[in-house]
């Protein structure tokens, strides 16, 4: 069992979430940075799939009331407290009753907890993710909330994984499938200079404010399903990339869609940050 003393500020329970039912309106939700939460769970022995706790900007305090294996990966941040050898990227032993601290991340905005044995709380719809846009799933983390933790199983094979350096922020596309619905030369204004990620952006999407993107059409498009990672460009021609808690279904024209392998770099970005757009194959 963990306790959490501070969560944050937005922390949540996460897994792989629940792919297969966007025809019912459910949003897939999950880790908003896949990759970073298979990887700590790899790190302490788990199925890949098993549920973590996802934090924005850390900054949270949190009291193993059992000892357990831990790994931290995503958004690097600082860690303190009595658990040896305790750092990013790396497996390291939670005593009992010891508290683990973790600070403000030196960039990035999603660190992701993975303790051995996953978080146990009880599913829905075959996923613990909590959905911030419909509200299923268990509420976002707050001080006092308690996480049972699952039986361990499977052994601990990795002791150290390497991350990721920081590069530009690059978010390869995928043309359309309504980029007719813009002027001709769109899509290349899109990609021709960096825009910069608002206040306003959350799980559902990153919100972006840059060179506007001037359409072709008026109008109104029937509501269509959506992707994550499709770029939709609302009348203010401001485009938002969609994260996993976006919705199934959207009536703003999609100009291009985000590669998967950059859906990540797209997770992890943080308000005031600057991101370009490139279809282009390697950025």
């Amino acid at each position: 069992m963990i306790e959490i003393i501070v969560p944050g500020p937005y922390a949540t329970v996460q897994d792989l979430g629940r792919p297969g039912y966007a025809h019912l309106g459910v949003p897939r939700s999950g880790a908003a940075d896949l990759e970073s939460l298979k990887l700590a769970n790899r790190l302490v022995g788990n199925p890949e799939g098993l549920a973590g706790v996802e934090l924005t900007l850390g900054s949270a305090r949190l009291r193993f009331l059992r000892g357990a294996w831990a790994a931290l990966a995503g958004a690097p941040v600082p860690v303190s407290g009595p658990a040896r050898g305790a750092g990013m990227g790396v497996p390291f032993w939670v005593p009992a009753g010891a508290e683990l601290r973790l600070g403000l991340p030196a960039r990035g905005l999603r660190t992701y907890l993975a303790v051995r044995g996953g978080i146990a709380v009880e599913p829905v719809l075959g996923s613990r993710s909590t959905d911030s846009l419909s509200g299923l799933g268990p509420e976002p983390l707050r001080a006092g909330a308690r996480l049972p933790v699952g039986p361990a199983a499977g052994v601990i094979a990795a002791d150290v994984a390497p991350l990721p350096e920081p590069g530009p922020a690059v978010l390869r596309l995928l043309p359309g499938p309504r980029d007719d619905w813009f002027v001709p030369e769109a899509l290349e204004e899109l990609c021709a200079s960096p825009y910069a990620v608002t206040q306003d952006s959350n799980r559902v999407g990153v919100r972006l404010r840059g060179p506007e993107l001037v359409r072709a059409k008026d109008g109104e498009l029937p509501s269509e399903g959506m992707v994550t990672g499709a770029v939709q460009v609302p009348p203010s021609g401001q485009p938002i990339v969609f994260l996993a808690d976006h919705p199934p279904t959207g009536g703003y024209p999609v100009i291009g869609v985000v590669r998967a392998a950059d859906l990540g770099v797209a997770a992890q970005l943080r308000p005031g940050d600057e991101v370009r757009f490139s279809t282009r194959l390697r950025a």
